[in-house]
């Protein structure tokens, strides 16, 4: 993929991603009609990116552990047993049937976390209950004084700092060298000596244990992966990034500490993010020249309403995400971007981009404003409640996709998913969710 996008404009590279994506090199469809199915529905988002107006209103849930609850396994063994995993989102998907899907690694390798002692998460059976979602535990794993070291280089900053704090199993790492160290002969002994360690070499072995049990949960969740496509059905994310203001406010500083630096050190929080931003587009580009697909998925946290006001959201967030959205799309990559909580007050500053290249994907956020200031800039995706999907009837999730259809599907470039991640929703909602938008939404 790489050598072929060698030289090319950001349009031409966006047109060989969408073939790649529309016809996935080592697939071997079970049939001509799976084939016809996975290329119109390709398509179909295709369109709806490019703000054309498609066959119908290309629809999705979110669905998070939805597929586990369906298939009455817990969370945890999704985490644990390869075999339940994959019966449970083949299940969903073809018993389901929406446009594109969420692939089945996204759960991961509770063992590879176990072995790491990985500390960021407390996950299902170990911290949390075997039947609920990870759950995030806040705390300063960058101090606040720890700008410059950060910003004089990110990756040893992670390799010999964060991961010691994140990873019990990784805490001699903070005994390592600078790998610069290297540079001459001279130095490398010296450099050397600490992988002479037991306990640095205990590290290394947990992580070497850790990657064999990844390893074999990518292969795992590869396969059935490659099974569900060859069924017609598309994966619909191909890669991952996040805005640079919440690659530190999430799991570096933390929700506290980066509100705090926002006063009392905004200069060095400006140049760190600046620093995160080249490094937030490369990782989205790696990832999506690796799948072959073009969406890459970029989870908005500290923006939305009632986080920061307006004047911060244009100084300390949008800049630099912005800067990605640019990045990517000059790769010939559509953003993804989830817009979590409410973005009403974001509105009339996120349309300054370039048309029919994102997706916004809303929440809380209003649908027909929405539609109203993006909808001739960018395709739009939203936004039916989870508490809807949990808690109400059939009629009444038909309901609401009837208004979403009307409002938000006027004209196409729009896709119907849910507001947020669905995990324990009604079966029953979930299909009237789907076939309710595939009878309704039909466009002409």
């Amino acid at each position: 993929m790489d050598g072929r996008l060698s030289g090319l404009s950001a349009e031409e590279k966006l047109e060989e991603m969408f073939s790649s994506w529309l016809s996935p090199p080592r697939i071997k469809f079970i049939s001509p009609e799976a084939e016809k199915s996975y290329q119109e529905r390709v398509t179909r988002i295709k369109d709806v990116i490019q703000l054309k107006v498609p066959d119908r209103v290309p629809v999705y849930p979110s669905t998070g552990l939805f597929p586990a609850h369906y298939a009455g396994i817990t969370a945890e063994e999704t985490m644990y047993d390869h075999e339940k995993l994959i019966m449970a989102w083949k299940k969903y998907v073809f018993d389901f049937e929406p446009d594109v899907y969420g692939d089945s690694a996204g759960v991961g390798p509770g063992k590879a976390y176990e072995i790491l002692d990985y500390k960021l998460y407390r996950w299902p059976g170990h911290g949390t209950p075997p039947d609920t979602s990870i759950q995030y535990v806040e705390a300063e794993y960058m101090k606040a004084d720890e700008y410059d070291v950060l910003i004089r280089d990110p990756s040893d900053f992670w390799m010999r700092i964060y991961l010691p704090r994140i990873c019990g199993a990784l805490e001699p790492f903070k005994k390592l060298s600078a790998l610069i160290d290297t540079a001459e002969m001279p130095c490398t002994p010296a450099y050397l000596v600490p992988y002479g360690m037991p306990e640095v070499r205990a590290a290394f072995e947990a992580l070497l244990a850790a990657g064999e049990e990844a390893l074999n949960w990518m292969k795992v969740t590869a396969a059935c992966d490659k099974a569900v496509v060859e069924s017609g059905f598309p994966i619909l994310e191909g890669s991952f990034t996040k805005a640079p203001f919440d690659t530190l406010g999430d799991t570096l500083r933390g929700t506290r500490g980066i509100m705090l630096d926002m006063y009392r050190q905004p200069d060095k929080l400006l140049e760190a993010i600046d620093r995160l931003t080249p490094l937030m587009i490369e990782m989205g580009v790696s990832g999506a020249r690796a799948s072959g697909h073009p969406v890459v998925f970029i989870p908005l946290h500290k923006g939305a309403d009632g986080f920061m006001s307006d004047e911060q959201y244009r100084r300390f967030y949008w800049p630099t995400l912005r800067e990605v959205i640019l990045g990517l799309i000059n790769e010939g990559l559509v953003p993804l971007i989830f817009a979590e909580g409410a973005y009403n007050a974001r509105l009339e500053i996120i349309k300054d981009l370039p048309k029919g290249k994102t997706i916004w994907r809303f929440d809380h956020t209003d649908m027909a404003r929405a539609k109203e200031i993006l909808g001739d800039i960018a395709c739009i995706a939203g936004n039916v409640p989870s508490s809807l999907l949990s808690t109400n009837t059939p009629d009444e999730v038909k309901a609401y996709c009837r208004k979403l259809i009307d409002v938000a599907g006027k004209d196409g470039g729009f896709i119907l998913t849910s507001g947020a991640v669905v995990d324990k929703a009604k079966p029953e909602n979930v299909k009237a969710m789907i076939d309710f938008t595939k009878e309704y939404g039909v466009y002409g």
